[in-house]
C-alpha cells in the first residue's frame, strides 16, 4: 500500500447495509479510518468526534466510513455508548470486517492473521488504527496510522483533506502548518514561464526552489 495506489474494493457489511466500497465513494473523495475492537476507549471518542466533523466532510463532498473488527451487530450496540458518552449519534456507516478481509487488504493486519474476529482482543488488532484519504479516482491520497493508546487528530484529517483537494485541482503544494487561505507553494517542476501563467498576480521568490503565492480558488 503505497500513496497513488488504487484503493482496494472490496464488498463488505456494514451498519448502513452492504456496499460495493468503490461504487459507494462514486464521484466523491473518502476517509476510511479503522479501529480494532468495539467498545474500546479511544475508539469511542474518535467515532463520536467524526460524527460531529461530518458536515465538514459533506461540505468537502467527502464521504466518511468507520471499520472496527468486529459484527455490525456489534457496532449498533456501541454507538449507543458513543452517543451517550460523546454527545454525537454516529451517522457514517460502519463495516463489520469479522473475516478480516479490509485490515489484511489495507495492509492493516499480516495475510496470516486468520479468517475470523472470534477471540481475538484489542491488542491482536493493534495495528488496525489507519486512516486513508481516497480520491474519486480510487486511488490513495494519503494515509496515516496511530498506536492504541493515541487519539487521532481529525480536525488534521480535515486539513490533510483540504489539502490535498487543493493539489489535485491546482498545481500548487502546501507548506508546513499550512491552512485554508494560506500561502501556498509553486512546485520546482513548474517553471516561471508556466507560473507566470497560472499567477498572473505574481509570487514571492524566497529562493529559486521556494516561491510562495497567494492560494488559488
Amino acid at each position: 500500500m503505497r500513496i497513488n495506489s488504487e484503493a482496494p474494493n472490496f464488498t463488505a457489511n456494514t451498519t448502513q447495509g452492504t456496499i460495493d466500497f468503490h461504487q459507494w465513494i462514486g464521484d466523491s473523495w473518502a476517509i476510511l479510518f479503522s479501529h480494532p475492537k468495539d467498545f474500546t476507549p479511544v475508539c469511542t471518542t474518535e467515532l463520536g468526534y467524526m460524527a460531529g466533523l461530518k458536515p465538514e466532510f459533506d461540505k468537502r463532498n467527502t464521504k466518511i466510513i468507520g471499520l472496527s473488527v468486529d459484527p455490525v451487530e456489534n457496532h449498533a450496540k456501541w454507538a449507543q455508548d458513543i452517543e451517550e458518552t460523546q454527545g454525537h449519534a454516529v451517522n457514517y456507516p460502519m463495516i463489520g470486517d469479522t473475516e478480516l478481509k479490509v485490515a489484511m487488504a489495507y495492509e492493516m493486519l499480516p495475510e496470516g492473521a486468520g479468517t475470523t474476529s472470534e477471540g481475538r482482543t484489542a491488542a491482536d488488532n493493534a495495528t488496525v488504527r489507519s486512516v486513508f484519504v481516497i480520491g474519486p479516482d480510487k486511488k490513495i491520497k494519503a494515509m496515516l496510522t496511530y498506536p492504541m493508546s493515541t487519539g487521532r487528530n481529525f480536525d488534521e484529517v480535515l486539513r490533510l483533506l483540504d489539502s490535498c483537494q487543493l493539489t489535485a485541482k491546482h498545481t500548487v503544494a502546501t507548506p508546513v502548518n499550512w491552512r485554508p487561505g494560506d500561502d501556498v507553494i509553486i512546485p520546482p517542476a513548474v517553471s516561471n514561464e508556466q507560473a507566470a501563467a497560472k499567477f498572473p498576480n505574481g509570487w514571492k521568490t524566497l529562493k529559486p526552489y521556494l516561491r510562495v503565492v497567494a492560494q488559488p480558488d
